[in-house]
């Protein structure tokens, strides 16, 4: 089995009870201005009880009101019949609403908002969706690049069924400060090259999207590319491609 797939499942120690994924999202903004792409990561609060001193990306569950918020332009449709393989009950609003999830958890760990800034305000929900009408920034996801999908393997404490979706820094419309500080969620965000971040304190998964983002950067970063998925079925451990 490769090296890849060997290190997902590793990554934490299994005997909880299991329990089904929850659909989460995670968004890796990527500036590739420079020679060498870097990415923005967070640290994590080393008081969290989940992933402590940890570098992620943003990310997190699927928030019901995240199907109501409206969009400036829609997911590209390559990427929107690769996140809707392998789905039950697969729909078009699902695979729309796993991209504003990664939007709004964005916003909500480090108080960048994403989209188009027009000169009128967004239909949106209650909640952090309402920073995005009072800044009247319409989430854009035309430019969202899907790159990877995975599920934490079963017996976890908490299991997500993640989508890894890419933005470009030119997607950041605004800022609201006080996202990020000593009491937050994340303590620091940092902007990493793409060659270096592996040196970080990264779950192995993390450092398993950043090297598919760097093949997809190499291969053009098409919306056509195959997107790996990882898992575990049956005790095996797979790395199919959507």
């Amino acid at each position: 089995m490769s090296d890849v797939t060997d290190r997902f499942v590793t990554e934490a120690p299994a005997g909880h009870p299991n329990v089904t994924p929850r659909d989460a999202a995670t968004l890796i903004l990527l500036d590739r201005s420079g020679p060498i792409p870097k990415v923005l990561l967070g640290k994590r609060h080393h008081g969290h009880v989940f992933l402590p001193g940890k570098f992620v990306f943003p990310g997190g569950r699927v928030d019901p009101l995240d199907r109501r918020m409206t969009v400036a332009a829609p997911l590209d449709p390559r990427a929107v019949a690769k996140l809707m393989r392998q789905v039950k009950r697969p729909t078009a609003a699902r695979a729309q609403t796993l991209a504003l999830a990664a939007i709004r958890e964005t916003f909500e760990e480090t108080g960048l908002l994403l989209g188009t800034k027009r000169a009128d305000a967004p239909k949106a929900p209650t909640g952090p969706w309402a920073a995005f009408a009072e800044a009247k920034v319409h989430p854009d996801l035309s430019s969202i690049h899907f790159i990877a999908r995975a599920i934490t393997p079963p017996r976890r404490s908490r299991r997500y069924d993640t989508r890894f979706f890419t933005a470009d820094v030119s997607a950041i419309a605004g800022k609201v400060e006080g996202a990020v500080g000593p009491e937050a969620e994340l303590v620091e965000l940092i902007w990493m090259p793409l060659t270096e971040a592996k040196n970080l304190n990264l779950l192995a998964i993390t450092e398993i999207v950043l090297e598919d983002l760097q093949t997809q950067i190499d291969a053009g970063f098409s919306h056509d590319l195959p997107v790996p998925f990882y898992r575990l079925l049956h005790g095996r451990r797979m790395r199919d491609m959507l």
